[in-house]
C-alpha cells in the first residue's frame, strides 16, 4: 500500500452548493457515489458514479487497504461529478461487517418525581444512559469475537423504537407525567479502527464527513422514506459482495441490524472452485448463466455450486433472524436489494422453499426486490438506472438529510431529539 500524494481535484474553483450532498457506498465488490440536490426535503439524483473494487481492497465487508480504496472511490465520485456537473464535500458513508453490532434493547427507567412533567433535558439523560450501556455491551461482544478486550467502538447510529409512559404508548414523550417510562431503543457500534478508515478515506479524498451510517439501517431509512410516522414492517435483506446485511423494521422502527460474511463472491468463489476456472471467469458464469456457453456437465456443476453455497448462506439468514427477539412474529414482506439479490437462485429460495417454517411468521413471506422507484422522496434525473444494487446510497442520502435537519418542527420524538441520537 503505497502513500497517496494528491487529493482529489476540484472540478469548478467555485465552492460547492449547500443543497447538494454526496453518498458513498463502499461495497466489497462496488463503489457506489451518488449526488443529490436537496428541495424541500426531496432529493434530485444529479450524478451517479460507481467503479470496481480489487478483490483485496475489503474483507468483509470493512476496509483492508485504504489507499487501494482511495483510488477505487476517486473513480466513482469523478464519474458521478462530471455528470453532476458540481463537486460535493459532505458526504456520508455506509459501514458494514460482522463486527458492527446493531441491536435494540428494552430499558425501563423509574423517574423519582412521576408529578413533574419529562423535559428534554431529562429525556436526553436518559437516552445517554441507554447508549452508554449499550456501548458496553457491544464493545464486550466484539473484544470476545476478536479475542482483544481492549478494542474501542464507536457509537454510529440510534433510534428510538417505541416508548411507554405507565404502560401508555407515546410518540412524544415531552410533557408527560408519569413514574415508568419504558424505551425499545436501537443502537449500532462499530470497532474504531473500522471508523478511523474511513474517516481517513474522506480525509485524503477532500471530503467532509458528515455521518457514518450502518448499510442495514440506511436501507431502512430509504424504504421508510420522509414520513417520521410510517407504518412500515418488513425484513430488510442486504445483500452484498462480502456480507448479509439485515435488518427488521416493525411499525416504522428498526428493531435490530444483523450481519454476516456471506455474499455474493462466496457463490463467486464456489463456482471457481467447482469448474476449476478463475474468479473472473466464475463471476461471468455466476451472471451469464441463461446465456453462457457451458456445456451439459459444466452446467450441472455450476448449478450444484450455487446451490451448496445456497443452503450454507440461507442459514445464516435463518441465524441472524433467530437473534430478534423482541418480536412474537416476523414482519411478513422481505424486500431484498444489493448486488447479489439480482442471483435468481436466492430469489426463488425465499419464494418457494421452507426455510421460514421454523421461525416465527405467520405464514409464507412475501418478497420483493427493492428499485429507486420503491423509494419515496427520489427523483432520478441521471440517465443511470438505479436498480436494487443502489438502494443502500439511496439509504445513505436519507441519513444525511436527518442529519442535516435536526429538529425542524418537533412533532414526533424522532424529530424532537435527533440532535441526541446522532452523537
Amino acid at each position: 500500500m503505497g502513500i497517496i500524494k494528491s487529493k482529489k481535484p476540484a472540478l469548478k474553483s467555485t465552492p460547492p452548493p449547500d443543497d447538494v450532498l454526496l453518498a458513498l457506498d463502499i461495497g466489497t465488490e462496488f463503489v457506489k457515489a451518488v449526488i443529490a440536490r436537496e428541495n424541500k426535503g426531496e432529493l434530485e439524483i444529479i450524478g451517479v458514479g460507481r467503479a470496481h473494487q480489487d478483490a483485496s481492497n475489503m474483507h468483509e465487508g470493512a476496509i483492508a487497504d485504504i489507499g487501494a480504496v482511495v483510488a477505487t472511490c476517486e473513480k466513482a465520485l469523478s464519474d458521478a461529478e462530471k455528470q453532476a456537473g458540481v463537486t460535493c464535500k459532505l458526504v456520508t458513508v455506509g459501514i458494514a461487517g460482522e463486527l458492527v453490532k446493531g441491536n435494540t434493547s428494552t430499558v425501563r427507567y423509574r423517574r423519582k418525581n412521576g408529578n413533574r412533567p419529562l423535559s428534554e433535558q431529562e429525556m436526553s439523560l436518559i437516552i445517554k444512559r441507554v447508549q452508554d450501556r449499550a456501548g458496553e455491551l457491544a464493545r464486550k461482544e466484539v473484544a470476545l469475537e476478536t479475542n482483544n478486550p481492549d478494542i474501542e467502538v464507536r457509537l454510529i447510529n440510534s433510534a428510538i423504537v417505541s416508548l411507554t409512559i405507565d404502560g401508555y404508548k407515546v410518540s412524544n414523550p415531552i410533557g408527560f407525567k408519569g413514574s415508568d417510562l419504558t424505551i425499545q431503543f436501537y443502537t449500532a457500534f462499530a470497532p474504531l479502527v473500522h471508523i478511523s478508515a474511513i474517516e481517513k478515506v474522506c480525509a485524503e479524498l477532500s471530503l467532509d464527513l458528515l455521518a457514518v451510517a450502518v448499510e442495514p439501517f440506511a436501507v431502512c431509512r430509504a424504504c421508510l422514506g420522509d414520513d417520521p410516522d410510517s407504518g412500515l414492517s418488513a425484513i430488510v435483506m442486504d445483500i452484498g459482495g462480502g456480507t448479509t446485511d439485515i435488518a427488521v423494521v416493525d411499525d416504522g422502527g428498526v428493531d435490530g441490524t444483523k450481519m454476516f460474511g456471506i455474499g455474493g463472491r462466496s457463490f463467486t468463489h464456489q463456482i471457481a472452485e467447482s469448474l476449476g476456472v478463475d474468479y473472473d471467469t466464475a463471476e461471468y458464469f455466476k451472471l451469464n448463466q441463461e446465456s453462457s456457453e457451458l456445456p451439459e456437465p459444466g452446467r450441472e456443476k455450476l448449478e450444484e455450486a450455487i446451490e451448496k453455497n445456497l443452503a450454507v448462506w440461507v442459514g445464516g439468514v435463518q441465524l441472524a433472524l433467530e437473534d430478534f427477539k423482541l418480536l412474537e412474529v416476523l414482519p411478513n414482506s422481505v424486500l431484498l436489494c444489493g448486488g447479489g439479490a439480482g442471483l435468481m437462485q436466492i430469489q426463488e429460495m425465499l419464494a418457494t422453499s421452507d426455510w421460514y417454517e421454523e421461525l416465527p411468521f405467520n405464514r409464507r413471506p412475501v418478497i420483493h426486490i427493492v428499485d429507486s422507484e420503491d423509494i419515496e422522496g427520489i427523483i432520478n434525473s441521471t440517465y443511470i438506472e438505479l436498480d436494487h444494487s443502489f438502494i443502500t446510497a439511496l439509504g445513505l442520502l436519507r441519513v444525511a438529510l436527518d442529519t442535516l435537519a435536526g429538529s425542524p418542527d418537533g412533532h414526533s420524538i424522532k424529530e424532537k431529539i435527533a440532535k441526541v441520537l446522532q452523537n
